[in-house]
């Protein structure tokens, strides 16, 4: 296959987009992968990857001069919580068909890829932004799962990322040097954003888990967010509560940076979870939770 040629870059006036042109005799034309979690090399070039349209652009700014420094803020605030360094972060645009850009994407080449329809979704949601800053957070779990080789469960499809890297994002959002949620209702409502976009194909390998598993991983995440986890210690801890008190069975080993104080503080919204994970607890009762 011929390598990619760069040929130009150019600077389009005030957005500060950097654009490429490519000789289209030598695009590489890569194979679109379902998966959220992709492991295309980056192309510096107009033609982003094969993980989006072809005539979708990369650019290092969202909307205003105030929300490319919120993504980016967000991008360093997610990465320190962890302990890890940000990735590098762009936005894809398309301005020939702008819904194509409705995902972001994480790579394994520590890079996250944020499409301009899903961020102008997000943004819609609310004022303060915090569907961007939670679909970010979720993105960079799937950094942390490149970097320690998580997660610790595998399935035959890609559910135990996706709900993993829910989980990481209500855990970021409710940590103080976080988003700082000091209550669940602050983010319950803005979460259901990434819950209404679960699916029902639960044999599909990009499965990324229903809309009420999806709910009720973020709902973990952010009661584990009480606690100080490292990334490998919040992996064992949310699939050995996910799993074990979820269906009333636990591992023997327990996970990672156990505590019988954080063990008796899950314990105590064991019921709740399950009712969220499996559809029982009305909107109204999941927006008003603490």
């Amino acid at each position: 296959m011929n390598k990619l040629t760069k040929q130009t870059c150019l600077l389009a006036g005030l957005a500060l987009s950097v654009l490429f042109s490519c000789d289209k005799k030598n695009e590489v034309v890569l194979e679109y992968a379902q998966s959220e979690q992709a492991s295309t090399q980056e192309i510096d070039c107009k033609y982003v990857d094969g993980n989006w349209s072809s005539t979708a652009v990369l650019s290092t700014t969202i909307g205003t001069t105030a929300e490319t420094n919120f993504m980016n803020t967000q991008n360093s605030k997610i990465a320190a919580v962890w302990g890890r360094p940000a990735v590098t972060l762009r936005f894809v645009k398309d301005p020939s068909n702008p819904s194509s850009t409705f995902n972001a994407i994480s790579y394994s080449s520590k890079k996250i890829y944020y499409g301009e329809a899903i961020y102008n979704a997000g943004k819609a949601k609310g004022s303060n932004n915090i569907v961007n800053a939670m679909v970010l957070a979720h993105e960079f779990g799937h950094q942390l799962q490149y970097t320690y080789n998580l997660p610790s469960v595998r399935e035959s499809t890609a559910r135990p990322n996706e709900l993993e890297a829910d989980g990481y994002a209500g855990y970021y959002l409710r940590k103080p040097t976080g988003w700082g949620a000091t209550s669940f209702s602050e983010i319950a409502a803005a979460y259901d954003f990434a819950a209404s976009i679960g699916d029902y194909a639960t044999t599909n390998p990009g499965h990324h888990g229903t809309p009420p598993q999806r709910r009720s991983a973020v709902r973990l995440g952010f009661l584990l967010g009480q606690y100080n986890l490292t990334a490998t210690s919040f992996d064992s801890n949310f699939f050995y509560y996910y799993q074990g008190v979820l269906d009333g069975t636990y591992r023997q080993a327990k996970p990672e940076g156990f505590s019988e104080e954080m063990d008796a503080y899950i314990r105590q919204h064991a019921e709740e979870l399950r009712r969220i994970a499996n559809g029982e607890m009305s909107d109204e009762e999941y927006y008003n939770l603490d």
